[in-house]
C-alpha cells in the first residue's frame, strides 16, 4: 500500500505540516470531540519555526486523504536545547466548545419541545451544528438551564434522560448518534491474525441486580399534582445472582414509560460496560484500505475471553511512535449503546 495512505498532514491557515515523529488522534463514541496530539523535531543549527502554528488557529487534520478532525489548535508549546527544537501541536475538534463553555440561552428553558430542537439551539449558540442519526423523540414537558452548567451538561442531561449518545464527526459537527451507525468493519479482530494485545479489566462494580429510576411529574388540567408528583419504574437483572440496588433520582421530569426505559437502559448499558475491552492491532487501516473507525461494528473472535460474534467499535486511537503504526480498538458488545434495550431473562439456575 502507498506510503502516503498514513502520511499525517495538519492544515493551518491554508499552509499544511507533515513529517511527524510522534501522532495520536482519538474518537470516542462517548466524548463529544476528538483529540489530536502530533510531535515534530529538527536539528540545529540553520532551521527555526518557519510560521508559528499559534492556539486557537483553525486546523484540519488528515491521514492520506481521509479527513479525521476539523477544529482548532489548543496547544502548541515548543522546546529546545543546544541540540535540536522539539514542537508539540495539540488540538481537538470544534465541538469541545459545547464541553468548555456555558449554556448561555435566552430564553433559558423550552416546553413541550422534541430533543433535536433544544440541542440544535444549544448548539448554536458557539456556532456548531447539529448531525441527527435518531428517529424523533418525546416531546419533552420542559428543560431549564441550571446557572452555572456547561451547553454540554445540559445537553447530557437529556442524553440521559431519552437514552441517546452524542459524538462528533470529521468535520466537528456534534452528532446524535446511532450506534453502528457507521457500518460494518471489514475486518475480523482475531486472536493469532490481527490482535496484537488485548486488556480487559471485566470491572463489574457499577453492575446491580436491580435498577430504580425516581422523579417528579407536575400536575395538569387532566391530572391532579398529588397523583403524578412521584414516578418510580424497576428494572432487573435476573442474571446477578447478589442482590445489590441503585437507585438513580432523575432531576428532569418523567413519566413512567421514560423511567421504565431508562431503568432497563441502565441495566444493559452498565452490564455492557463491564465487558468492555481494548484491543491493539498493526497500522491504521484494514486490508481494503479503510481506516479503522470507531462506531462500527466488527467481529470479534477471541476464545481467551470467550467472545465470538459482532462487538461495538466504542472509541479509536491512531498511534505513530518509534515502534510504528499502531490502532487502538476499544469494543463492547453492541447492546451497551441500544436506546432501547430488551427487559433481561431470567437465566437457568
Amino acid at each position: 500500500m502507498d506510503e502516503l495512505d498514513n502520511h499525517v498532514t495538519l492544515t493551518v491557515n491554508g499552509m499544511e505540516y507533515g513529517g511527524w515523529k510522534s501522532v495520536e488522534i482519538t474518537a470516542d463514541l462517548e466524548r463529544q470531540f476528538r483529540t489530536f496530539k502530533l510531535d515534530i523535531t529538527w536539528q540545529w543549527p540553520g532551521q527555526a519555526v518557519d510560521k508559528r502554528i499559534k492556539p486557537g488557529d483553525p486546523c484540519e487534520v488528515k491521514i492520506g486523504k481521509d479527513l479525521v478532525l476539523t477544529g482548532y489548535v489548543f496547544k502548541a508549546p515548543i522546546r529546545y536545547d543546544g541540540r535540536q527544537i522539539s514542537l508539540t501541536i495539540e488540538g481537538s475538534s470544534k465541538t469541545q466548545d459545547l464541553v468548555d463553555c456555558a449554556a448561555r440561552n435566552l430564553p433559558s428553558q423550552w416546553q413541550q419541545q422534541p430533543l433535536l430542537t433544544i440541542v440544535r439551539d444549544l448548539a448554536s449558540e458557539y456556532g456548531l451544528s447539529v448531525v441527527n442519526e435518531i428517529s424523533e423523540t418525546t416531546r419533552l414537558t420542559k428543560h431549564t438551564i441550571v446557572p452555572g452548567e456547561t451547553a454540554f451538561q445540559s445537553i447530557d442531561r437529556l442524553l440521559s434522560l431519552l437514552r441517546v449518545f452524542s459524538t462528533d464527526n470529521e468535520l466537528g459537527q456534534l452528532v446524535l448518534a446511532k450506534p453502528g451507525s457507521g457500518g460494518r468493519a471489514s475486518d475480523a479482530l482475531e486472536l493469532g491474525k490481527n490482535i496484537l494485545s488485548a486488556s480487559a479489566p471485566m470491572d463489574f462494580s457499577q453492575v446491580f441486580s436491580e435498577y430504580r429510576v425516581i422523579g417528579q411529574q407536575k400536575g395538569s388540567d387532566a391530572k391532579s399534582g398529588a397523583a403524578v408528583s412521584e414516578v418510580e419504574s424497576t428494572a432487573a437483572d435476573l442474571s446477578f445472582k447478589r442482590r445489590r440496588t441503585t437507585v438513580i433520582n432523575e432531576g428532569t421530569q418523567l413519566t413512567f414509560e421514560l423511567a421504565q426505559q431508562r431503568a432497563l437502559w441502565e441495566s444493559a448499558t452498565r452490564m455492557g460496560r463491564a465487558q468492555t475491552t481494548t484491543y491493539q492491532v498493526q497500522g491504521w487501516r484494514q486490508s481494503n484500505g479503510d481506516l479503522w473507525r470507531h462506531n462500527t461494528l466488527v467481529k470479534v473472535k477471541d476464545p481467551v475471553l470467550d467472545f465470538d460474534g459482532d462487538m461495538l467499535i466504542s472509541k479509536v486511537t491512531y498511534s505513530l511512535s518509534a515502534q510504528g503504526s499502531v490502532t487502538t480498538l476499544q469494543v463492547a458488545p453492541p447492546h451497551t449503546f441500544d436506546p432501547d434495550p430488551a427487559p433481561p431473562k431470567q437465566t437457568q439456575a
